[in-house]
């Protein structure tokens, strides 16, 4: 029997969770066994789990070695051996900076990553994915740092939101009643540009929206620089022309806010070049220019603001996968093995 271990995630202001109730019925139905470890700043309710084991918080770790450990964001940042299979967003197959640390840990355990962004159809699409709700929030955090920088000060702390519409409501307390900023929107017709748009236009702000036709020539784009704010939505990849380079801290420009919604500043690939780390919850905007201003967000887990949307969305999309998960050699698994199992080898 197929043992599907789903753990608690153990980084700061996450709680957001990968199956819900309705889908550890549907797997317990399918024959797996089903363990879930206690959470209680999970965004859905232990209670509203029937049918599964339950485990301590962070109790995978002693898990039966054939368990497949299920969570979203990365493990606690230790050198001990991975020695079972993990699904995750591991952030390790870029140049990431933590990257080899965590493959050193799998290749020292003989455990084995299958990450969720690497999970994708015959297209080449993946079958899952949190970007629309990561363009929502992103926008939503954007709109409260241009705020802040009309006035000179930096973006207060960020807090979790029950629904969408709470959410607006409370950056629309903020803004101006008669002023509305410019936003530029790369990537606007993927899932996280579509979210971003969205968030956009329900706040009333102007949105230009470009995506692989506009950004084809390669740049330079001073066009970003007319824009109050700019939302990067396009993933780090070797092929990514610069959108904003170190000299646009410097330039004449509009631009205010840049909300790196990609977030992955510790590639060498990163499009945005005027800043080199994550922001946090805590700090959600880095200044990386006073006069004028300019200021960077990139939050590494935006989704996590509005948690239960976000995780019933993913959710919902990731079922079917899960329910394959019977045989890992063939599909979306077999894809994404043999993705880590291509990276581990440049491991020394």
């Amino acid at each position: 029997m197929t043992h599907i271990w789903i753990r608690a995630e153990e980084r700061p202001n996450e709680q957001r969770v990968g199956v819900t109730p309705g889908g550890v019925t549907a797997l317990v139905q399918a024959g797996f066994q089903v363990t879930l470890e206690e959470d209680p700043s999970r965004a859905i309710a232990l209670a509203d789990y029937i049918g599964c084991s339950l485990a301590a918080t962070g109790s995978w770790r002693t898990a039966p070695k054939d368990a497949i450990i299920f969570g979203l964001k990365e493990l606690p940042e230790d050198d001990s051996p991975l020695v079972h299979r993990h699904i995750m967003f591991g952030h390790a197959y870029k140049g990431q900076p933590d990257g080899v640390r965590l493959l050193e840990r799998f290749k020292r355990g003989g455990g084995r990553l299958y990450d969720l962004e690497y999970l994708t159809d015959d297209t080449g699409r993946r079958v899952a994915a949190f970007g629309y709700w990561a363009g929502y929030a992103g926008a939503a955090v954007a709109l409260k740092c241009w705020t802040a920088a009309r006035s000179r000060a930096l973006c207060a702390p960020l807090q979790t939101f029950p629904s969408a519409g709470a959410l607006q409501k409370y950056i629309a307390e903020d803004l101006s009643t008669d002023v509305r900023p410019k936003v530029i929107i790369i990537g606007a017709l993927g899932r996280v540009g579509r979210g971003a748009r969205d968030f956009c236009h329900a706040m009333g702000a102007e949105v230009t929206g470009w995506d692989i036709a506009e950004t084809a020539q390669g740049g330079p784009f001073p066009e970003i620089l007319t824009h109050d704010i700019f939302l990067n939505c396009i993933l780090a990849s070797a092929s990514a022309p610069e959108f904003v380079p170190a000299s646009a801290a410097s330039a004449l420009r509009n631009l205010r806010v840049i909300g790196d919604i990609a977030c992955d500043p510790g590639s060498a690939f990163s499009p945005i070049k005027v800043y080199d780390r994550t922001t946090s919850w805590e700090h959600p905007a880095l200044r990386v220019h006073d006069n004028p201003i300019l200021d960077v967000t990139a939050i590494d887990n935006l989704p996590s603001l509005l948690p239960r949307e976000s995780s019933e969305d993913f959710a919902a999309q990731l079922l079917p996968s899960l329910l394959g998960l019977h045989d890992m050699e063939q599909g979306v698994w077999s894809k994404a093995g043999a993705q880590f199992d291509h990276h581990l080898k440049t491991i020394a």
